[in-house]
C-alpha cells in the first residue's frame, strides 16, 4: 500500500493505515467474514497470491492472536450487553458493580486457536508476519504442490506420482486474492483472471479436506454463470460476493464456494487439471458409451432398413423410449417428448451478494478531511513492486516530465 502525497484516497485507504492493516485490501475478507462466517472451526488455512500479507495479517489476528472483527465482534459485544441488563435487572447493588466494571479499563479477550497453521504464498516476497509460513512460488507450476504440502505436514515425502500429491493434514479454508496487471481489455482482462482462478482451484483440491471452504477474486463477466456451474460440481453452495470495501466502478467480485464435496474416486492434481488432463476425449467417449439404451418409435418403426435409408424425407420423431433397469434387472421403460428441448431455457444463475454493512464508508465516494489531519506513513511499504525499476529510471531523467535539475 503506498502512499499519497495528498492523501485524498478512498477512506478505507486511510482507515486500514489507521489500523495497522498492510493494506485496504483487509477489509474485503473481513466483510466477506461477516457475511459468510469463514473463519468458523477453521485452523489451518492456505493463502495464495498473498503479497503484501493483508489478508494473511487478518488470518494471524484472528486465528492466532484471538482477536473478534465483524460479526464476532458484534456478537461479543451484544452477549456483554446481554450479560450486563441482566445484572442490572438483579439488583441494584450488582448493576452498580457491573457498571464499575465496565468502567474500568481492561483488556479485550482473545480467543486464540490451538494447531493453527497458515501457509502464504506469492511470487513477491512478503514481509514476516507472526505464525505465517511465506513461501515464493508461482502457483501454476506443478512443483508447487509438494511445497506446499511439506509447509503443511513436515512429514510429507513427495513421490513423483500424480496420486501422491495429496496431504494427510487437509487444510479448512484456502483464499486467493491474486490478479494480473490490468491491460484496460475488458476480455483479455477477464480471461487471464479465469486462468489465475483456474490454477488456485487446481491447487486449493489439493489440499481441501471435505468441507472446506475456497474464496477467490475473479472479474465479473458473462461467463459467470458458467463459472457458477462448474464450481457447483465441487461444492454444495456457490456465492458471487460483492464487499462493501470493493469500489463499485471495479469489475471485481469474490466468489464464495461452501462445503467442499469432491466426485466420487477424483483425484486433484496440477499435473492432470481437475483430474482429467489431456485424457478428456476419452473420458466423454466412455461416458456416451454407457448412456441408456434407447428404442425405435412406432413411427419409426413403420420404415425398413432400406425404405427409411431411401425415403427422402425422414419422418421427425415426437417422443423416445428409455430402457433404464434397475438393481433387480428389471426394465423401466420411459417414454420422452422429443418436441421439447429440455436445455434450452435453462440458465444457472449465480447468487449475488453484497457483504458488509451498508451504512459504512462508501469506496467511491470523497471525503472530506478534518483540518488536523495527519497522513500517515503506510504500514508495510511494497517489498518489490514491479514499477520500481520504472521509478528509478524516471528519477535519473529528471522526473516525471524528464526535467534536468537545475545546476546553481
Amino acid at each position: 500500500m503506498g502512499k499519497s502525497s495528498k492523501d485524498k484516497r478512498d477512506a478505507y485507504y486511510r482507515l486500514a493505515k489507521e489500523q495497522g492493516w498492510r493494506a485496504r485490501s483487509a477489509f474485503k475478507l473481513l466483510q466477506l467474514d461477516e457475511e459468510f462466517n469463514l473463519f468458523e472451526n477453521v485452523t489451518r488455512v492456505v493463502d495464495l497470491c498473498a503479497a503484501p500479507g493483508s489478508w494473511s495479517q487478518v488470518l494471524s489476528r484472528v486465528l492466532i492472536k484471538g482477536e473478534t472483527f465483524g460479526r464476532s465482534a458484534w456478537h461479543d459485544r451484544d452477549a456483554k450487553f446481554r450479560q450486563r441488563m441482566l445484572k442490572v435487572s438483579a439488583s441494584a447493588d450488582q448493576a452498580e458493580d457491573s457498571i464499575r466494571e465496565q468502567d474500568a479499563p481492561s483488556s479485550p479477550d482473545a480467543k486464540p486457536r490451538r494447531d493453527v497453521k497458515i501457509v502464504a504464498i506469492d511470487l513477491q516476497p512478503i514481509s514476516p508476519l507472526p505464525g505465517i509460513i511465506t513461501l515464493r512460488a508461482d502457483i501454476t507450476h506443478p512443483a508447487t504442490v509438494p511445497l506446499l504440502l511439506k509447509a503443511l505436514d513436515p512429514d510429507y515425502v513427495h513421490e513423483n506420482t500424480v496420486n501422491q500429491q495429496q496431504t494427510s493434514h487437509p487444510v479448512d479454508l484456502v483464499l486467493s486474492d491474486g490478479a494480473p496487471d490490468v491491460t484496460g481489455l475488458h476480455d483479455l482482462d477477464i480471461y487471464v483472471q479465469s486462468q489465475l482462478l483456474f490454477a488456485a482451484l487446481n491447487l486449493a483440491l489439493c489440499v481441501l479436506k471435505p468441507g472446506g471452504k475456497f474464496v477467490a477474486k475473479i472479474f465479473r463477466g458473462r461467463n459467470v454463470d458458467l463459472l457458477y456451474a462448474q464450481l457447483k460440481i465441487f461444492f454444495e453452495k456457490v456465492y458471487v460476493a460483492k464487499p462493501r470495501s470493493s469500489r463499485a466502478s471495479s469489475v471485481e467480485a469474490f466468489i464464495v464456494c461452501i462445503n467442499f464435496q469432491p466426485p466420487e474416486g477424483y483425484k486433484a492434481s496440477l499435473e492432470e487439471p481437475l483430474g482429467f488432463g489431456n485424457r478428456l476425449p476419452e473420458i466423454l467417449a466412455d461416458k456416451q458409451a454407457q448412456l441408456p439404451i434407447t428404442a425405435p418409435t412406432p413411427a419409426m418403426q413403420n420404415y425398413g432398413t432400406g425404405a427409411w435409408d431411401a425415403a427422402p424425407e425422414r419422418p421427425q420423431l415426437s417422443s423416445q423410449i428409455t430402457a433404464i433397469p434397475d438393481e433387480d434387472g428389471i426394465y423401466d421403460i420411459q417414454v420422452q417428448d422429443l418436441t421439447v428441448n429440455r436445455f434450452q431455457d435453462i440458465r444457472w444463475i449465480a447468487p449475488f451478494v453484497a457483504c458488509g454493512d451498508l451504512s459504512a464508508f462508501d469506496s467511491d465516494a470523497s471525503y472530506r478531511l478534518p483540518d488536523d489531519h495527519v497522513s500517515l506513513d503506510p504500514v508495510q511499504p511494497p517489498t518489490a513492486p514491479p514499477y520500481k525499476r520504472a521509478i528509478e529510471l524516471r528519477r535519473a531523467n529528471g522526473g516525471a516530465y524528464g526535467r534536468k535539475p537545475l545546476v546553481t
